[in-house]
């Protein structure tokens, strides 16, 4: 049995054609070592050669693969920001809701204690979720009109110099979710030296 063995792994062994060296003779039928060293050098060049290429080849692949994995890391990074912003975009006009209900101070007064504080309680619930995910209430009045946070509804006229391209009121909040500007606050401008 294990001489059976032996020979199967015999047989697997041969050598390729490929790999036999074929020895040069000269013309009295001697081996020619000059001749079969010249042909095993060409042949070992012609390897290396082959083996640069190969290598090349693979080296470039592998980079190809690492470019291809932080592309898609990447893209499922900006796929889960866009997902999150626009979930996070759907729940701005409930915000607008509360921020519209709490506005009128003196009827929000009036409401019944018990049931104003839910629902202040739930207003701080969602701001809290905003707030986590990095998103910022932007608007306010008094600071420089920034067309690229800014929509710009009406111009206020203004004598005064101070007051001149500054937020005059907001009417309706802007938010950020990080540095991209999720919706623009809409204001009322001043404007220094206009008349009505």
């Amino acid at each position: 049995m294990a001489d059976d063995e032996t020979k199967k792994n015999n047989d697997e062994i041969t050598p390729e054609e490929s790999d036999v060296v074929e020895f040069e003779f000269n013309e009295d039928g001697e081996e020619d070592l000059k001749k079969t060293l010249k042909k095993l050098r060409a042949d070992l060049k012609q390897a290396k050669k082959e083996k640069e290429e190969y290598l090349t080849g693979w080296q470039k692949e592998r980079a190809d693969f690492v470019n291809y994995k932080k592309e898609e890391a990447n893209r499922q990074a900006n796929l889960a920001q866009l997902f999150r912003e626009q979930m996070l975009g759907r729940f701005l006009s409930v915000m607008d809701s509360f921020n519209m209900a709490f506005a009128n101070k003196e009827a929000w007064n009036k409401v019944e204690e018990g049931w104003r504080k839910g629902v202040e309680y739930i207003y701080s619930q969602l701001s809290g979720v905003f707030e986590e995910y990095g998103v910022k209430e932007i608007g306010k009045v008094g600071e420089p009109f920034d067309p690229s946070i800014h929509e710009s509804l009406h111009i206020v006229p203004t004598d005064e110099q101070e007051l001149d391209h500054t937020v005059a009121e907001v009417i309706q909040k802007g938010y950020k979710l990080g540095d991209r500007v999720m919706r623009p606050a809409k204001v009322n401008v001043f404007q220094h030296g206009t008349t009505e």
